[in-house]
């Protein structure tokens, strides 16, 4: 087994570039490039995915017994997780409304 900060890393790393990728979707479709949005948020869904694989392996690993040292990373890998689920809802239905939106240059 990968020592417990790598596997924490990792799930900070993938959270962060979901929430990286939901953003660029935000200023894809701004600019009018719905295209390029979808594909920026599908590859925010896939780096949730990959979180959420890693989060279910530290659930497993924790048994709900308290298992696993809650530190400060731990929480904050959460968090990042957390505000990347969050941002891609949000960002999800502002690409629809600027799909209902007329083009401005």
């Amino acid at each position: 087994m990968e020592d417990l900060e790598t596997i924490i890393m990792e799930l900070l790393v993938n959270a962060g570039a979901a929430r990286s990728q939901a953003l660029t979707a935000l200023q894809q479709a701004r600019k009018g490039d719905f295209d390029a949005a979808e594909q920026a948020m599908e590859e925010s869904r896939e780096f949730v995915k990959a979180a959420h694989k890693i989060q279910t392996q530290l659930i497993g690993l924790d048994e709900g017994a308290g298992k696993l040292p809650v530190n400060l990373i731990t929480v904050h890998s959460q968090d990042h997780l957390m505000n990347a689920m969050v941002i891609q809802d949000l960002a999800g239905d502002m690409i629809e409304l600027y799909r209902r939106l007329p083009l401005s240059n």
